[in-house]
This record gives C-alpha cells, sequence and structure tokens, in this order.
C-alpha cells in the first residue's frame, strides 16, 4: 500500500482531538520551556508588530502563539482522517454567498491567504464550494515529508501545484473551462537576491517586502481576489470570513492587490495576534 510508510501519522490521526490536545499541551511545554524554539525570533518579531505593547502583553501573546502553535501540529496530523461531519462542525464559513455568487459569474478566483489559524485545514474548502480547488505550495527538501503534506492537502480534492508551475497550470484548467478557487500564501518573506521580485509597503509599523506573485497572476487572469479572514472561536473551530479585494484586477493599479492585502492580513492579525506564524522570520530584509 502506498499510503503505508505514513503509518505512524495515520495512527496519530486516528485518536480523537480532545486527546490530542493533551499531546499538544505536553508539546507546548517542550518547544516552549525546553527547547525555546524560536523564542528569539517570535519575541522580535511581536516587539516590531507590536511597538506600544508592554513586555508583560508580548509575553502574553507570544505564549499563545506557542500554544496555538502545538495545536495546529495536531491539527494538522488530524486532517488524514477527519470526516465531511467533522470538518463542518469545526470549520464554519461565515459568507459562503460571496463564493457562490462569484461561481455563478462565471469567474476563478485567487485566494490570496496567509499564515494564519490553521492554513492547513484549508485543504477542506472543497467540501464547501463548487469550484476546482488548487494550492500552490513550495516542495520541501526532505522526499517523505513533501509527500505527506501533499497527502494531507490533497485528501479533500485539493490540486497541489509548484508555486513555479502556477500560473501555467491555472491557464490549463482555465482552457478545460473549470472554474478555480486558486489558494496562493502571500505573507512568505521574498528572498534576498537583489533580482528577485519584491514590493515594499508599511505593514505592521515596518516597511516589509511582499512576493509579488499573487499580484502578477490576479492581473494577468482577472480572476477575483479574495481574503479569508480567519478566527478561531474556540480550540479547534475556526470562522472563515471572506473579504473581497478586487472581483476584476486586470484593470486595476499593479501591486493595489498587495497593498489590499496587507491591510486585510493586519487586521486579521490584530485581531487574534496568537493566530499568526510569528516563528518565520518576516523582517529578516530591509527596504
Amino acid at each position: 500500500m502506498k499510503n503505508l510508510k505514513f503509518f505512524p501519522f495515520y495512527t496519530l490521526s486516528v485518536i480523537p482531538l480532545p486527546i490530542l490536545y493533551l499531546l499538544s499541551d505536553v508539546m507546548f511545554v517542550l518547544v516552549y520551556y525546553i527547547i525555546g524554539y524560536r523564542k528569539g525570533v517570535v519575541n522580535n518579531n511581536l516587539k516590531i508588530a507590536f511597538p506600544e505593547k508592554s513586555d508583560k502583553e508580548i509575553k502574553r501573546i507570544e505564549r499563545s502563539f506557542y500554544r496555538h502553535f502545538c495545536d495546529m501540529m495536531v491539527e494538522s496530523i488530524k486532517t488524514l482522517t477527519m470526516g465531511k461531519r467533522a470538518v463542518n462542525k469545526r470549520i464554519k464559513i461565515e459568507n459562503e454567498e460571496l463564493i457562490t455568487q462569484l461561481y455563478q459569474n462565471n469567474k476563478s478566483i485567487v485566494m490570496y491567504s496567509a499564515h494564519m489559524g490553521n492554513w492547513e485545514w484549508n485543504a477542506f474548502f472543497p467540501n464547501f464550494f463548487q469550484h476546482k480547488v488548487t494550492a500552490f505550495y513550495q516542495p520541501l527538501s526532505n522526499k517523505y515529508f513533501d509527500e505527506l503534506m501533499q497527502l494531507i492537502r490533497s485528501r479533500m480534492g485539493v490540486l497541489c501545484v509548484p508555486s513555479q508551475k502556477g500560473y501555467k497550470t491555472l491557464m490549463k484548467l482555465q482552457q478545460e473551462n473549470k472554474l478555480t478557487l486558486n489558494l496562493i500564501i502571500g505573507d512568505q518573506s521574498p528572498s534576498a537576491h537583489p533580482k528577485a521580485s519584491k514590493y515594499w509597503t508599511e505593514f505592521m509599523h515596518k516597511k516589509t517586502a511582499f512576493l509579488t506573485g499573487a499580484d502578477v497572476i490576479s492581473h494577468k487572469s482577472d480572476y477575483a481576489v479574495v481574503y479569508p479572514q480567519c478566527t478561531k472561536i474556540k480550540r479547534g473551530v475556526y470562522e472563515t470570513k471572506f473579504v473581497l479585494l478586487d472581483e476584476s484586477p486586470k484593470s486595476s493599479e499593479k501591486f493595489s492587490l498587495i497593498e489590499k492585502y496587507s491591510k486585510a492580513l493586519e487586521e486579521n492579525i490584530n485581531k487574534q495576534p496568537a493566530l499568526w506564524l510569528w516563528s518565520h522570520n518576516r523582517w529578516k530584509l530591509s527596504a
């Protein structure tokens, strides 16, 4: 059996979430207090993003982030075996009608998403929408974990597309008359190479470089652009509200979508700061 090599993860995945959260609690103590995984990066990022907050407030957000981070790890493993009933219980869509209306208007969508909430659970979107769902990703160097992540993401019907082949794949699907909803994560830090494409804007109190891929693809394709605003209602339950950034971006100014996206992401972060991935070095580049 092809997936037999992932047996240890399947074994973990069949464990009920309340018990997996006990494992998450243990992981939190290990990751935060003993290993101290990227604590320097997290603390520095939080101080940049929230200069008005006291050290006590920063520490509170920091601990909440690590608790959420550990929860997300076990939730992602649970994705391997979650059924539709469990998905509907744990994923709430506030305004599903927006996506339905775009489908009826014959519009494909760029879902300009971020490392907010449990972004891996966006793999459940095929359960809710008529669009063919694709997800752009950067292949991992470790082949085993790259295959595992593709398995997790594609189980419900998501087509995983290497970022380098993204636009070409979308055009192929368009030629096949398929309406697509395309998940593109836009909050990674661009390459430091001087020729690497990047756009600078004010974000969380600091000039920040953004990748330009989603903006370029949206303008070329004229797909509607939506930001999925994520809220964590309680442990293991997330709500998404879709924010329409542009219905016909082809006529919009270059990089206008990055401006709109960065503002939507900033608003989302300010509502629930612990849900963003503070452990990546978002501000390693200087303007």
